[in-house]
Parts: C-alpha cells; sequence; structure tokens
C-alpha cells in the first residue's frame, strides 16, 4: 500500500541514484580531461527534460473524478390510488391529455405514445405542450412529478 501511493517519489529517487552513480562513473580521469564540459552539460539537460516531460505529465492530467452514487429507491404501493378529481377539474385536463400523461409517467417515448394511443405524432406532441402549459412545467419529467404529487396519477 505504502508503495502505491509514493511510486512516483521512489522512482523520482531511483532515477536521481543511478544518474548519481552514472555521474561518479563519468568521473574517470580519461573522460573528465577530454570531454567533461560535454557531458555534465549533456547530463543536466537529460535531467531537465526528464523533469519538463514528467511535470508536463502530470499538470496535463484531468482533475476531475466522476463518482457513482446508487440508492435504492422504495414506490410506493399503488393499490389504494385515489385520483384527485378536484385537481384534474382545476387544471382542465382532457381524457386523451390524462392518457398521454400516464404513458409519459410509464416512459414511453412520443412515439411510442403515439402507436399506443393511434393517433399521429403532432397529435401527441400537441397534448404533450398543452400539459406543460396547464401544469406550468416545461419538461416530461417536471409534468410527471407535478401530476404524481398532485395525486392526478399513481
Amino acid at each position: 500500500m505504502f508503495i502505491v501511493k509514493h511510486r512516483q517519489i521512489i522512482v523520482y529517487g531511483l532515477s536521481l541514484a543511478v544518474l548519481l552513480f552514472l555521474l561518479r562513473w563519468l568521473e574517470l580521469r580519461y573522460i573528465i580531461i577530454d570531454h567533461a564540459f560535454q557531458i555534465y552539460i549533456g547530463a543536466i539537460a537529460l535531467i531537465f527534460t526528464a523533469l519538463g516531460i514528467w511535470l508536463a505529465t502530470k499538470l496535463s492530467k484531468p482533475k476531475v473524478e466522476i463518482v457513482t452514487i446508487e440508492k435504492e429507491v422504495y414506490r410506493d404501493n399503488n393499490e389504494h390510488f385515489a385520483i384527485n378529481q378536484h385537481e384534474i377539474s382545476r387544471l382542465n385536463l382532457s381524457k386523451r391529455e390524462l392518457e398521454v400523461l400516464e404513458l409519459m409517467a410509464q416512459g414511453f417515448s412520443n412515439d411510442e405514445i403515439a402507436a399506443n394511443l393511434f393517433v399521429s405524432l403532432n397529435t401527441i406532441k400537441t397534448h404533450s405542450s398543452r400539459l406543460f402549459e396547464k401544469m406550468e412545467v416545461k419538461r416530461r419529467t417536471q409534468a410527471v412529478d407535478f401530476a404524481k404529487k398532485a395525486g392526478i396519477i399513481p
């Protein structure tokens, strides 16, 4: 566990140790006399190149982490559900709009709702937009949530 957390530090330390060993080996008399300046400059250039590459990879990694949350969802028992007729009459919802709303709550798309009710897609879109206007919502999910809270659908 310790090695996994500090792997980069260990690798960096080992690379410095190898570099130090390499520099000590390069101090042999005949190499120092002939090419000392060029070897040290090359070694320093390699160190800074490796350090630059390492730093660039660290800075270019995204720091965003995706978290998945799993929760249990409990559904109420719909056996004792009673439709709120007062709310339906207050919103002035037609029977067809109620059918469309129930199918929306079941997760059907507009195409599937049109196929179930044997009407055109444009008719379903019209019913949906009228439902949204009457309920004063903008999305299907908001409409379904509103209807469930108002007791219009189970």
